[in-house]
């Protein structure tokens, strides 16, 4: 018996867009085009006839905006939102309000050259599609109750080669450490600035050092800390070079960089460098769990979490090896329970637990 193929509904009032993107979805066997609209009201129609997978969705429209849209849907019946818009850029106060509604994942368009843009795009809409159609819609649910903003990353593109973390760290053994200082490692992915949100958010100033690797954009990831600053008792910024691991303090990896902690006598702190993508992603996870490993060993707690592919397993088994404590969410509160599957499969991981409990654990020093 066939596999059901994705159904999608493009919501978007340029005809340029809905036939450009219909035709990338059109292309793709698993892949259905459940039906186009000019507008919101004219897609509620439509979904009273038949309910979508996915949607895929514009913010400025005539009627209603797809802000309003966004919002009712994912009160009444959660269900993955790509939000496809010129207006969704980085800094913009409409992505903001996107991502904290609750949209899955979001891809800016351009206000010149779209229909190029569409074209060029046609892998990455059909990739995000398909990640859409396997989030966890319970998890996306429990997030869309909240004020949790959500993904940023892209998919990474198939096409490219897949490097391991050697191409930016050699593997090493963990040296033997003069300091009892702390360092707590989080890695993640899809859903998982909704997941970063609700545990920094919950933390105390008396919480260890915290070193973040988001799969997210460049730009994005100042915006992104800045939002969590304001809500979070600790300290949350993007990581520059050369910045101090503290205790309350989380460094958010920047987006389009790699970042690797290092230690200079009994100090921390992490260093932001370029370099090829890693798993197909930059920043990695498994670049800054390696380096982890490596410097702080025994004194790290590293944590995987939500998230599509495997970016993090192999280093989060190296810093096991290397004494640390390991965690990874569990499947229920994962939108996309990839990342810590594949630690897991591994033996990368010591213990498994809800979103609800990793601040706690964090806090407790509960391995």
């Amino acid at each position: 018996m066939s596999k059901p193929r994705i159904r999608v509904l493009v919501v978007d009032d340029s005809a340029v867009v809905r036939q450009a993107v219909a035709r990338a979805i059109g292309e793709a066997g698993d892949i259905e085009l459940l039906a186009t609209a000019a507008d919101p009201l004219f897609a509620m129609e439509k979904m009273q006839r038949a309910w979508p997978d996915v949607i895929i969705l514009d913010i400025e429209m005539p009627r209603m905006d797809g802000l309003s849209f966004l919002r009712s849907l994912m009160a009444k019946r959660p269900t993955p939102v790509i939000v496809c818009s010129s207006l969704a850029t980085a800094g913009s106060e409409a992505l903001t309000q996107a991502l904290a509604a609750g949209a899955f994942s979001v891809i800016s368009k351009p206000k010149l050259g779209l229909k190029a843009f569409l074209e060029d795009s046609s892998d990455d809409i059909v990739a995000a599609v398909r990640a859409a159609a396997r989030a966890n819609v319970g998890a996306l649910r429990a997030m869309a109750s909240g004020s949790a903003a959500t993904r940023l990353a892209s998919p990474p593109p198939a096409s490219q080669p897949v490097n391991r973390a050697d191409v930016i760290l050699p593997a090493g053994t963990a040296p033997v450490l003069q300091t009892t200082d702390k360092v707590i490692a989080i890695g993640t992915s899809t859903g998982g600035t909704q997941a970063l949100e609700a545990i920094l958010t919950s933390l105390p100033k008396t919480v260890p050092g915290i070193v973040v690797v988001q799969h997210m954009p460049e730009r994005f990831t100042g915006m992104f800390a800045a939002r969590l600053d304001a809500l979070a008792a600790i300290e949350v910024r993007e990581a520059r070079s050369n910045d101090r691991v503290l205790p309350g303090r989380a460094l958010i990896a920047p987006g389009g960089k790699h970042m690797l902690l290092k230690r200079n006598g009994a100090q921390y702190h992490v260093e932001i460098v370029d370099g090829p993508l890693v798993n197909r992603h930059r920043p990695s996870v498994d670049v800054l769990f390696r380096s982890v490993a490596r410097f702080a060993g025994r004194n790290a707690l590293g944590v995987i979490m939500t998230g599509m592919g495997d970016d993090g397993a192999r280093g989060l088994k190296e810093m096991r090896e290397a004494g640390a404590a390991t965690i990874a969410q569990d499947e229920a509160s994962c939108v996309v329970f990839g990342m810590p599957r594949e630690a897991i499969k591994l033996g990368a991981v010591e213990q498994v637990l809800p979103l609800s409990q990793i601040a706690a654990a964090l806090v407790a020093g509960e391995h």
